[in-house]
């Protein structure tokens, strides 16, 4: 196989290529680091600086890959119809959902009875794209205040909370409110509520505009960074002001570091105001900085940027097969302790891990594992234009 030119827009696919790499660090994290059992990484009592930088990093993933997802979308119907791109992210998004729901839980869980349901990322852009194949038959400029508004104004609705297994209730923590339902036998638990992703998603195929064929770079760079700029002094802003923009006020500590931590420990279930502009934000600085640069490094991340989905659901396999056989190979009653933890589930696998410092070298590992396949995949798909159900996969 050989590698034919393609036409997407490579620092769009490098930025995707490093959220997704780092996604791997907190995923491994999840099944290797041994606190995870114990402490939440964000816990301002219990964490070091490291450990809260580990997972501080890694809140750029979620977002960017959504916001990205917009980007993307608009790049793809900027030569179709819009009946054409309704048609292609509707079905996207229920395909999404769907791929959520039978295998990325079983992915996480190895549990074939699905006890156990939890709805993230996939979900997230799944329902987000269903909403934005109706948003597209609107003016730009009228999305992108709609994106605005979900973003800017849905922390006014954080005092609202339910509780139980109504439809209302249910209905709320697919929009708003992270929590769980049991059904039957079964628990699903909604860890995206969708109402700022939708908005994100609508700004990010907004932004998609400056990224169009015959659209001047100088002109593109110099938005990229007033928006970058502007999203971060916002956060700066907002967040010293205390009131607005975050589930969780900062609040002065016994320590400076702490008072630091406290500051940047922005909520992501939902995610804030804040959360949101400062992963954005320097995801955009990141775009201005990117754009003619080309080289080794660049190239190892665009593999990755231009099969995210495929990555995405290889790189949760491969880090829970590793942990289980971690257990088995570094336990003496390594098949025992296995058998013990219903349904293989992360916090019980990870209860047995290692240390951060193991935990990163694990990641770094899986990584380069997961390059070949990822390379080889990416070169099938640029040779295969033709085949439609590529871009479902």
């Amino acid at each position: 196989m050989t590698l034919v030119k393609s036409t997407r827009i490579q620092s769009i696919d490098i930025l995707r290529g490093v959220v997704m790499v780092l996604m791997a660090l907190d995923h491994v994290r999840d099944y290797f680091h041994f606190d995870v059992a114990i402490h939440d990484p964000t816990d301002i009592e219990t964490t070091t600086p490291f450990l809260f930088f580990t997972r501080f990093i890694t809140h750029f993933c979620a977002p960017v890959f959504v916001f990205l997802a917009g980007t993307s979308a608009f790049l793809y119907g900027s030569n179709k119809t819009k009946p054409k791109l309704f048609i292609f992210l509707f079905t996207r998004g229920i395909w999404l959902i769907i791929l959520e729901i039978i295998l990325n839980s079983l992915n996480w869980t190895f549990d074939l009875s699905y006890s156990f349901v939890v709805l993230q990322v996939i979900w997230a852009i799944g329902t987000s794209m269903v909403c934005l194949s109706f948003l597209v038959f609107l003016p730009r400029k009228l999305i992108a205040i709609i994106g605005f508004i979900l973003i800017a104004g849905h922390n006014i609705l954080d005092n609202i909370t339910m509780k139980g297994s109504s439809l209302k209730s249910v209905i709320w923590y697919m929009l708003h409110q992270a929590n769980g339902i049991t059904v039957g036998d079964k628990f699903i638990y909604f860890a995206y509520p969708v109402i700022p992703w939708i908005g994100l998603i609508a700004l990010g195929y907004c932004l998609g505009s400056l990224f169009t064929k015959g659209y001047s770079l100088g002109k593109r760079k110099k938005w990229l960074l007033r928006l970058g700029v502007g999203a971060i002094i916002f956060f700066f802003i907002i967040r010293s002001i205390n009131s607005y923009g975050d589930l969780v006020p900062w609040s002065h500590q016994d320590t400076s570091t702490k008072t630091i931590l406290s500051f940047f420990n922005v909520t992501k279930y939902p995610p804030s105001l804040s959360y949101l502009l400062i992963t954005i934000g320097p995801s955009l600085l990141f775009l201005y900085c990117i754009e003619n640069v080309k080289n080794r490094i660049s190239n190892f991340f665009l593999v990755f940027g231009r099969v995210p989905l495929f990555y995405y659901f290889l790189h949760v396999f491969v880090i829970h097969t590793t942990a289980i056989i971690g257990i088995i190979l570094y336990n003496d009653n390594g098949m025992e302790l296995l058998l013990s933890i219903h349904g293989n589930h992360l916090p019980g696998l990870a209860k047995y891990g290692y240390s951060l410092f193991t935990t990163y070298i694990v990641w770094i590992a899986i990584v380069m594992l997961l390059y070949i396949p990822c390379k080889k995949y990416m070169i099938y798909k640029a040779n295969n234009k033709d085949k439609w159900w590529l871009s479902y996969l």
